[in-house]
């Protein structure tokens, strides 16, 4: 929130309490990395700490949220990517449909991922 300029009242959510939070935190149990699982299939809120970033850490709690997906039974996974960050998830197997949008004043575009 603070990196991105984003006000709590755009980031938080009554969602919280029903999504799937995955936390990875460092050897010393600080946490470094986020995200979430939405009943819907969506995954969002995904952060990494920027010390922590280029490291893998999106990538596992990202496979942590596509595995949990998959366990739930769904048939494809959703997020908002940041445009800056697609690249990141076509790696994963995401592919970006629709128009750009904005949100929290930040540009992003739908990618989907069957599963």
């Amino acid at each position: 929130m603070h990196e991105q300029h984003v006000s709590p009242e755009e980031e938080l959510d009554a969602l919280d309490d029903q999504c799937l939070h995955a936390l990875a935190r460092d050897e010393a149990g600080r946490p470094i990395g986020t995200g979430r699982l939405l009943p819907d299939g969506h995954i969002g809120r995904m952060a990494v700490d920027g010390a922590w970033r280029g490291r893998g850490v999106g990538s596992l709690v990202l496979q942590a949220l596509v595995g949990e997906a998959r366990r739930r039974g769904a048939g494809e996974v959703l997020l908002a990517a940041q445009l800056h960050a697609r690249p990141f998830y076509a790696r994963h197997g995401f592919v970006e449909e629709g128009d750009t949008f904005m949100d929290a004043g930040i540009p992003h575009r739908l990618m989907r991922r069957p599963l």
